[in-house]
């Protein structure tokens, strides 16, 4: 009996670290970057189950391409410096002009006070309360 147990759980082991292997290969890419020369794909936005539109980098142009099923269309041409990768900007990291007396952030008005950091989230009083309030007026008897 102790046999037949060890048997099938050593079984089950090689199946499971046989699916973990091949998940493993499947999620990860042909090719870590997908630029072959002059040719590489910029960005790709998905539309549809079978369509969608990408931007190829052919030399040194931008050509933003139709993608379906049955079909590849060219929809135009674009600038490549719309679609290189910069680092995004962090408000921690700007540089204030040293003649601003008020010393805050570009772009940001002062009478704006950031969002709780629970708002919106079920952890929040504030949804509780407006659920509540939503409820009360819903059953309430006219």
């Amino acid at each position: 009996m102790f046999e037949l147990a060890l048997r099938i759980g050593f079984s089950l082991l090689v199946v499971l670290l046989m699916m973990w292997a091949l998940a493993r290969m499947v999620r990860r890419p042909l090719s870590a970057n997908r630029a072959h020369g002059a040719l590489a794909v910029l960005n790709r936005q998905q539309l549809t189950r079978g369509a969608a539109v990408t931007v190829v980098r052919v030399a040194d142009r931008a050509m933003i391409l139709g993608v379906t099923d049955a079909q590849i269309c060219l929809l135009g041409e674009a600038d490549i410096a719309d679609f290189e990768k910069h680092a995004p900007e962090h408000r921690d990291h700007l540089d204030l002009e040293p003649d601003d007396p008020s010393g805050q952030l570009p772009g940001l008005h002062p009478a704006a006070a950031p969002a709780p950091r629970l708002d919106r989230s079920l952890l929040s009083p504030r949804t509780w309360t407006s659920t509540l309030d939503f409820l009360r007026d819903r059953t309430a008897r006219r």
